[in-house]
């Protein structure tokens, strides 16, 4: 099965936009393997948009020569090599967003040549699509013409979130859907687009994931989305958001310059594995009031739940007082079940807790444990 989990790797558009060439990618995917990202799931290396000429040539798409001098092929093969996989990027409308060739009229020719690549996984954007067509079948026809190839090419579905496509991208053959508008490395637009996506989390399973945009975490405000940066905190926030509500992973930072508060932000185990987690089920809502606090519980493999907090407060505003009680969680005091309670973004030991737990959380904190179930004798 094609993602059976969310996806993780890397794309160049959040830091890089237009300024791409086979130099860049390769390092990019040379520090993905030896800084360890790769270790931890993250096997994508996306090439985003401007990659091609402004035309086509006998038409066909063709990598732009004084880019990437040795043509897309070279570049997966050095990218499989590594043992990593090699995305792209195409559009559903007449030209990308960036005014180059698009896949519109030509979806299945395209497939064909992105096949004979050695393409992995192709992002499909919504620019420039004609007022009269139609979007449902834009995809559809893409996700037939990848198809098509024979090739598992999972197919990354970027219409914005417009038309609700919850309700139709997976039936349409898409592998992941995204679900909001881009987003700027500045806190107000990760905690909008968490906000925007609060009531479509239990939409996620394998096959098809809600895409909630890729990961700011390292920018600082540099780079092509760059709206001033967010502090570490904030950083961390975004992904653990990210991580728990089952969005794929993308890191859009520079990898070369990441320090290390946000290495370790991205090599976070615990809340990777909540985001990986074999049983693959999307979280639940518990609840959330005005003072923007939001708690979510997930049900994870090996009988334990992961229990997130979120405090969406401005820094200069509160702190939040948070806890759950565990009837919330389906566990009622008669059945005996305790919970193991485990931090899992430092991994601490909380102790054993019967019936609810309560914290407090600063301005922009999260907090995330995984809870094991402890059953009576």
């Amino acid at each position: 099965m094609i993602a059976k989990k969310p996806p993780m790797g890397w794309n160049s558009w959040n830091t890089f936009g237009d300024k791409i060439n086979e130099q860049l990618i390769k390092e990019m995917a040379d520090r993905i393997v030896e800084d360890g990202y790769r270790d931890l799931g993250y096997e994508y290396i996306i090439i985003d948009d401007c990659w091609s000429l402004r035309e086509r040539v006998d038409g066909k798409l063709v990598a732009d020569p004084a880019l990437f001098p040795n043509g897309m092929k070279a570049l997966a093969d050095y990218i499989h090599s590594k043992g990593l996989k090699f995305g792209m990027y195409s559009c559903a409308g007449t030209k990308t967003c960036a005014g180059y060739p698009s896949s519109y009229g030509h979806e299945f020719s395209d497939a064909k040549q992105f096949a004979e690549w050695g393409v992995d996984y192709l992002k499909y954007d919504f620019c420039y699509f004609p007022v009269s067509g139609d979007a449902k079948n834009a995809y559809l026809t893409m996700a037939m013409a990848l198809r098509s190839t024979g090739r598992d090419i999972l197919f990354a579905a970027c219409n914005w979130g417009m038309y609700d496509p919850s309700g139709w991208m997976r039936s349409h053959g898409a592998h992941s859907y995204r679900s909001t508008g881009d987003i700027f490395d500045g806190p107000k637009s990760y905690k909008d687009l968490f906000i925007s996506q609060v009531e479509n989390v239990e939409n996620n399973a394998p096959g098809c994931w809600n895409d909630m945009d890729m990961l700011i975490v390292g920018m600082h405000g540099n780079g092509n989305v760059g709206i001033g940066g967010c502090s570490d905190l904030q950083y961390l926030q975004h992904f653990a958001m990210w991580a728990f509500l089952g969005s794929p992973l993308i890191i859009g930072a520079d990898l070369r310059k990441l320090d290390e508060a946000n290495k370790k932000i991205l090599f976070c185990k615990g809340l990777i594995e909540i985001n990986q987690d074999e049983e693959c089920r999307p979280p639940f809502l518990v609840d959330h009031d005005d003072t923007r606090k939001y708690t979510f519980a997930k049900l994870l493999s090996g009988n334990r739940i992961a229990i997130a907090f979120f405090n969406l407060a401005a820094e200069d505003q509160w702190t939040q007082n948070v806890g759950i009680c565990f009837d919330d969680l389906g566990i009622h005091s008669e059945s005996g079940i305790r919970l193991q309670l485990t931090d899992a973004i430092t991994g601490e030991d909380l102790g054993i807790y019967e019936d609810s737990y309560a914290t407090k959380i600063a301005p922009d904190e999260s907090k995330v444990i995984i809870a094991q179930l402890i059953f009576p004798e």
